[in-house]
């Protein structure tokens, strides 16, 4: 046991397992969140008939800035809080813009690009968290963490081939804007989360969530009443739409409340390799919710 211990720690640069342990966890349960939004997604639209993404993430936001700013103003005092927003409000901006894009363009793309499509262009996501970590954030990969990288690009390879296979892939739309909408909300996201990185190693957690949640009410606000309004005004509050409506919302703030820490603990390339895994566990759901079938495939691709 001793001498795997230091073979493990030689090849990863002497990294602590009781750390590599705690991420690996902080990770795969980030990833059943991702898996759950995406469960509670798909019933939301079958119940109201239409994608409402605007509306969904601006409960999160808020949400977050109701549980977060009152805790921030707390544990620094409004003095500090309002000194540190005035040096970094750009970069709060920022990380919150990119988010609520990101978010909105993810949930559009499935409307109209098909479903191999979609799940080809949003690891997008991981190849460029990387190239802005290399050169925004200075970070430097080692042998064994980029074949990590492709490894799980090639996991995620083997579960769409057992969705094709399956015949789970539905026609396009309008593939080039589904197509289009996917790429920049990979990209959003892949800039949100490494701004979210740089902000949290130098701020605590509390105060990057209640400005994101502060920010992203405002832009994500402002959008929803341009885009969604009269879509708004039209949806029935059937018991079914508010729940998982208050379930989407529940999990997204777990997600972006533990998010940070795994920023700070690891980095913003882990935990989009993390996330990987979500289209597996979506399966175990689809299996027991929806009868769908699993085949030896998905367990290489896990």
């Amino acid at each position: 046991m001793a001498s795997a211990l230091s073979v493990f720690q030689r090849l990863t640069g002497g990294t602590d397992w009781r750390h590599f342990v705690l991420i690996l966890l902080l990770g795969q349960l980030l990833s059943l969140c991702i898996t759950s939004t995406s469960v509670l997604s798909n019933k939301l639209a079958e119940y109201q008939n239409v994608t409402l993404p605007n509306f969904q993430s601006f409960l999160v936001y808020a949400l977050l800035f109701v549980v977060y700013m009152p805790l921030t103003l707390y544990r620094l005092g409004p003095r500090k809080v309002w000194a540190n927003i005035k040096r970094r409000f750009p970069w709060y901006i920022f990380m919150a813009a990119v988010d609520v894009e990101g978010n909105y363009f993810v949930i559009k793309a499935y409307s109209y690009t098909s479903l191999l499509s979609c799940m080809l262009l949003d690891t997008w996501t991981l190849p460029c968290v990387v190239i802005l970590s290399y050169f925004l954030l200075r970070a430097r990969y080692r042998w064994m963490q980029i074949l990590g990288v492709l490894l799980c690009l090639g996991g995620m390879g083997l579960l769409i081939k057992g969705d094709m296979d399956a015949g789970k892939n539905y026609k396009a739309v309008d593939a080039v804007k589904g197509d289009i909408f996917m790429l920049i909300g990979a990209t959003c996201y892949a800039l949100s989360n490494t701004t979210e990185e740089f902000i949290v190693r130098k701020r605590p957690q509390y105060e990057t969530v209640a400005w994101l949640g502060f920010f992203g009410t405002i832009i994500n606000g402002v959008q929803m009443g341009i885009i969604e309004h009269d879509r708004l005004s039209k949806l029935v509050w059937t018991k079914e739409v508010v729940g998982y409506t208050i379930g989407f919302d529940l999990v997204m703030f777990v997600l972006y409340t533990i998010a940070p820490f795994l920023f700070r603990l690891s980095s913003a390339t882990f935990y989009n390799l993390s996330i990987l895994t979500s289209d597996f566990y979506g399966l175990i759901f689809a299996k027991y919710m929806f009868h769908d079938t699993i085949t030896a495939i998905y367990g290489g691709a896990f």
